[in-house]
């Protein structure tokens, strides 16, 4: 195995409801010539999860999709939520490395289109749910809950507007999944009363610092505070944070420092 399998529990379900295992990976960046990280990916489903989240940038070569969806082949039978992130939009570019440490201006060098409505097409004919602006209901184990998603905030097509409010009446409870978790997505959902949200898109920090009891993200090339960059957080009465460090990267920075390549399986309980 040549990625690190993160684990973490949420305290969130109803007394008595047995717990849901959540796998969860993001930033695959897949290209039909990254042969170990395909291996990773369908080793996945040895950790029988019960749901599983992606939180987007699947997506790494214009050729991808057929790759993306063999190596996923086996979780595509279980219950699965999905967004897409900007790579999954457009292709990598070279770019200066250095740049993801200046402060964003909101600018962005798209590279080539990429075929995203083949890859939603093939995700969902196999019974995952695109929840890049909607709600969707599920029932897992004992459990109703209520996921609702966004499309990508680095490339400003989020419109939470689309699936605000409260979580419906008849859900245990409701989560959030997007890619690029921006404060102005966190703030509106814990302001809906969510439970726990999904997101990727930092990479863990890609490149972090040796630091006191382990290491320190430089960047998580959004908003949120670095040290937010991966894992399991919660801040004061917001909801649950999961942050996958991702399993991928660019073609053109293919380098992870401290930042190894990660899925993780979150519990509820």
């Amino acid at each position: 195995m040549s990625f690190v399998l993160r684990q973490a529990q949420i305290p969130i379900l109803p007394r008595g409801h047995r717990p849901i295992r959540i796998l969860h990976f993001s930033d695959l960046h897949l290209t039909p010539s990254r042969h170990q990280e395909i291996a990773d990916i369908k080793s996945f489903i040895n950790h029988k999860p019960d749901l599983v989240i992606s939180t987007g940038d699947f997506l790494g070569h214009l050729d991808a999709v057929p790759t993306v969806l063999d190596a996923l082949d086996e979780l595509l039978d279980l219950p699965g939520l999905f967004v897409f992130g900007s790579n999954d939009y457009y292709a990598p570019r070279i770019k200066n490395p250095l740049s993801y440490l200046t402060p964003d201006n909101g600018k962005r060098k798209h590279g080539d289109p990429l075929p995203w409505t083949e890859l939603a097409a093939g995700l969902t004919t196999r019974g995952w749910k695109n929840i890049n602006f909607s709600r969707a209901m599920l029932k897992i184990n004992d459990s109703i809950i209520e996921a609702r998603g966004t499309d990508d905030a680095h490339l400003n097509k989020d419109d939470y507007s689309l699936v605000a409010g409260k979580p419906d009446a008849t859900s245990d409870f409701a989560i959030g999944v997007t890619h690029a978790p921006y404060l102005r997505l966190l703030s509106a959902m814990g302001a809906d009363g969510l439970a726990a949200i999904f997101a990727g898109h930092t990479h863990g920090g890609q490149v972090r610092l040796p630091w006191i009891g382990g290491s320190k993200a430089l960047t998580t090339n959004c908003d949120l505070p670095t040290w937010r960059a991966r894992g399991l957080t919660h801040f004061g009465s917001e909801p649950w944070l999961h942050v996958s460090a991702g399993m991928g990267t660019s073609p053109f920075a293919r380098i992870r420092v401290a930042s190894p390549p990660e899925a993780s399986v979150v519990t509820l309980v």
